[in-house]
Order: structure tokens, then C-alpha cells, then sequence
């Protein structure tokens, strides 16, 4: 079988989504599938790099005056304006571009499967449609909104530049209709299935968004906690509420001894560093900034337990992470996470108001600092949970069989 991964990012460097491609052509390729990658070529370096024996494999679209002039506009707009505008630019020109390279690739010899996993919203617009072989697409992951109680905190600009997005998406799926076309249309769960757009055609069926890699994040059977300290990893960007963690901390720093890392980059470190003063927990709370993938695995084994206290967070691949460690993860109530944890292996704090979710943050931080047996039982019950269910292995079982149905689904046509 030939299959053809498709996605604008494939990459470790650029983490989120990018890692989705990148670990199923890598997986895809070690178990000797005949798999190509399809990427823009600003993967391309990485990408030779890490796949130096396959370089006949890989496949850019190039990068144009157009989309360098995008990104420049884009750092000038507000975030979801840029994404609406700038951004569905970007993707829709690199897919035009890509969409050449695989009717190239055609020519050379059959291709049996064109799967795209990226991007994960089920209202983007795919323009892999009309291709003669079979598109599979996914798993998406979307239809999120913020919790109830706060909604209100994001401001004016945002609330309607989603509005107009999702209404736009309507008329771009009606354009460019690959998701509606595609063959087997993957959800990562029924709140991503209920965001589709109608008219869908294909087959559509549930595989989880997220995977993890038990290679890289290696759990430590013996995890000192002599000085306990808590992570959270991700960006720093608004919705990931890094505030309301570090508000948890200050109001438990007198009955606990207890640090805080904080991994990741972006524009709200100036903010959050600045709260971290006023709240007098500075000197408990590191901000370690950007890391690569190995050192961000070798300070979570450092850690006692995770924290994510996203308002806005569909996957949420950081949890799967520290459950493969033995983490104990305390997580908002809301969004990914729920489909990940229960209450044998980590707390959801439910997302109520504000003040309920920096007291449940703060009383679960306290109690697990405080018990190492707790941190014990919920970090084992997360590793089980994650090799039964979370493993990247058993993803790629499970995208071979859809790509066989994919594939087979087209033959008899």
C-alpha cells in the first residue's frame, strides 16, 4: 500500500499538531509501509535531518513571497483575526501548492491512500478532494468553546472574529470540500462529531487525536521527592491560564513547601512573571522557556505532577506525556483533558467561576504535595491508562485498517 501523509507542518521543533504528521511517517516508516510526507519547506531542514536515508520520501511545497508577507501581517492582528484571514490564506495556498505535488506523485505510480491529520479543526477547509484515490482526514478535534463562566473574559475583538470564522467556514467547506468528500473522516470524540460540517459523505468514525510515545517519555520507577515541584508545559498564550495556577500557589506557599515550573514561551511571560511577584511566589516559580522535546521529558521526571489549567484546550497532548511518566495530572474540568483523565488518575477541576477553579486547583496541589502514596496510586493508574489506551502504536494498528477500508471503499466504487 502506498499512502501520502499531507500536512503544511510536520515537525518535533514546532510541537502542537506538527508532532501528529510527523510521529505517523515516522511510525508509518519504521514498520517498512510505503509512505510518503507532503510538508511546506519550512520542514525541510528538520525534516532531512531526521529522515537522512529517506529523503526521496519527503516532498515540499515551496515557501513564496505570499506566505513570508502573510506571516509578517499576521504578527500585527490580533490571534483569531490573524487565523481567519492570514492564516486561512496560508494554509489554502500551501494545500493548492501541495495538492500539484501529489497528482506528481500519481503520475510516478499508484497511490493507494492521501490521509491529512492536520490541521485538527473540523471547520477548516481541505482542498485533498478530486484526487482519484482515497482521503482520509484526521482525527479532527474541535467545537470547542470556553467554559460558561468565562466566556466573558475573552475580549470583544475575539469573541466575533470566532463567530465570523465559523460562519465563513461554512461557505469555504462549500468551496473547497475536502473533509466533506473525504472517504473516512476520523473525530477524536462527540464533540468534534457534532461540529462537522453538513454534508459530510464518507465514513465517519472515532480514533483518538493524541498518541504517545513510550520511547521518549520513559516512565522512572523511583521518583525522588525530596523538594516537590509541579510542571506545566505548553505556550504561554492566554487561554492556557497559567494565572490561575499561579494564584493556586500563592494561596497554599504557608501550609507547603511546593515549586512551580513553567515550560514554554510566549506572549503572556512577561504577565504571568510579573503576577508571580505580586503574589510573593516568585522565588517558588522557575520560567524555563522554550525546551526540546528530550529536555522537556527529562524535567517532567524531575517533577511530582502536572498541571494544566487550559480554558481552551481540545487535546492536551502534555497529559498523555506526564500519564506515560507515572505524573499524577491536575487538569480544568473541560475540553481534552476530560477525555483523557478520570478520578483514579489525576483531578479535573471543574470550570465553575474563576474562584472555584483557583480553590480546586489550590486544594488538589496541597493534597498531592503533601502524600506521596496519593501521588503513588493516581501516577500508576495514569500509566495503565495511558499504555491501554494512548499508545502511538495502537494508533498506527488502528490507521492501517483505516486506510485499508479507505482504500477498499474506493476499488469497488
Amino acid at each position: 500500500m502506498r499512502i501520502v501523509i499531507v500536512a503544511s507542518n510536520a515537525s518535533r521543533r514546532f510541537g502542537g499538531e506538527a508532532f501528529i504528521p510527523f510521529n505517523y511517517f515516522r511510525l508509518l516508516l519504521a514498520r517498512g509501509e510505503d509512505v510518503h510526507l507532503v510538508a511546506h519547506a519550512r520542514n525541510r531542514d528538520e525534516l532531512y535531518q531526521e529522515f537522512s536515508q529517506h529523503s526521496e520520501r519527503l516532498h515540499f511545497a515551496r515557501d513564496t513571497a505570499f506566505h513570508r508577507g502573510l506571516i509578517w501581517l499576521s504578527r500585527y492582528l490580533p490571534r483569531r483575526v490573524a487565523d481567519i484571514t492570514c492564516g486561512l490564506a496560508i494554509h489554502l495556498s500551501t494545500q493548492w501548492a501541495q495538492r500539484r505535488l501529489i497528482i506528481d506523485l500519481m503520475k510516478q505510480g499508484r497511490v493507494d491512500v492521501v490521509h491529512e491529520p492536520i490541521p485538527v479543526s473540523p471547520k477548516t477547509p481541505s482542498l485533498m478532494y478530486g484526487l482519484e484515490t482515497a482521503v482520509v482526514v484526521g482525527p479532527l478535534n474541535g467545537g470547542m468553546e470556553y467554559p460558561e463562566a468565562f466566556r466573558r473574559e475573552q475580549d470583544i475583538l475575539s469573541r466575533t472574529a470566532l463567530r465570523l470564522g465559523r460562519s465563513l467556514a461554512g461557505i469555504a467547506q462549500s468551496i473547497f470540500p475536502g473533509k466533506l468528500r473525504a472517504d473516512v473522516v476520523l473525530v477524536a470524540n462527540e464533540r468534534t462529531r457534532h461540529a462537522l460540517p453538513g454534508g459530510v459523505s464518507g465514513t465517519i468514525a472515532n480514533l483518538v487525536e493524541n498518541g504517545v510515545d513510550f520511547s521518549i517519555w520513559r516512565r522512572e520507577n523511583q521518583r525522588k521527592t525530596k523538594n516537590i515541584k509541579f510542571i506545566f508545559v505548553g505556550r504561554l498564550v492566554d487561554w492556557k491560564a497559567v494565572d490561575i495556577v499561579i494564584e493556586a500557589l500563592a494561596r497554599i506557599s504557608e501550609s507547603c513547601s511546593l515549586h512551580l515550573e513553567i515550560v514554554g514561551d510566549g506572549p503572556m511571560r512577561k504577565e504571568w512573571e510579573a503576577l508571580a511577584g505580586r503574589k510573593g511566589v516568585a522565588s517558588q516559580v522557575m520560567f524555563s522557556g522554550w525546551l526540546s522535546q528530550e529536555a522537556c521529558a527529562a524535567r517532567m521526571r524531575a517533577s511530582a505532577a502536572l498541571v494544566l489549567p487550559s480554558l481552551f484546550e481540545c487535546g492536551g497532548a502534555v497529559v498523555l506525556e506526564a500519564m506515560a511518566m507515572g505524573l499524577p495530572v491536575i487538569a480544568t474540568g473541560w475540553g481534552g483533558p476530560v477525555d483523557y483523565l478520570d478520578s483514579n488518575c489525576g483531578v479535573l477541576v471543574k470550570p465553575e467561576s474563576r474562584e472555584a477553579l483557583i480553590a480546586g486547583f489550590a486544594t488538589a496541589m496541597r493534597e498531592i504535595a503533601l502524600s506521596a502514596p496519593l501521588r503513588e496510586r493516581l501516577g500508576q493508574a495514569g500509566y495503565e491508562r495511558a499504555r491501554a489506551q494512548f499508545d502511538w502504536e495502537r494508533k498506527i494498528d488502528r490507521i492501517l485498517e483505516v486506510y485499508r477500508q479507505a482504500a477498499s471503499q474506493v476499488m469497488t466504487r
